[in-house]
């Protein structure tokens, strides 16, 4: 069974930064699509960045530029580096895995009840 748990959240000055880390267990190459989604107070969970793990990664505009994704297989983690960081990026963090159509396609056309699996989410507080 696949279990997903983020840490590295916190409070930040705006202009900063953080890492973001997602725990992954059980995770097999069969759940070959690996996304970062967020969700502000009162708002839709939206799609931050999509990873496969034949190494195709896409961001959503909003983050493109400031947010990077890198997976470190020795730890089994999915990380998401955000850099920059605005008072809009407030808001909690998930990490999915078991995209049910498969493949990853673009993370701003992949909706959050198209995953199967979910972590717990973790918060990022940006303050100015």
């Amino acid at each position: 069974q696949v279990q997903l748990s983020e840490s590295g959240g916190g409070s930040v000055e705006a202009g900063g930064r953080l890492t973001l880390s997602c725990a992954l267990s059980g995770y097999n190459s069969g759940n070959s699509c690996l996304g970062w989604f967020r969700q502000a107070p009162g708002k839709e969970r939206e799609g931050v960045a999509s990873f496969d793990n034949d190494g195709d990664i896409t961001y959503a505009d909003s983050v493109k530029g400031r947010f990077t994704v890198s997976k470190d297989d020795a730890k089994n983690t999915l990380n998401l580096h955000v850099n920059s960081l605005k008072l809009e990026d407030t808001g909690m963090y998930y990490c999915a895995a078991g995209f049910l159509f498969g493949a990853c396609s673009h993370i701003e056309k992949m909706t959050w009840d198209q995953w199967q699996y979910w972590g717990q989410g973790i918060l990022v507080n940006v303050s100015s």
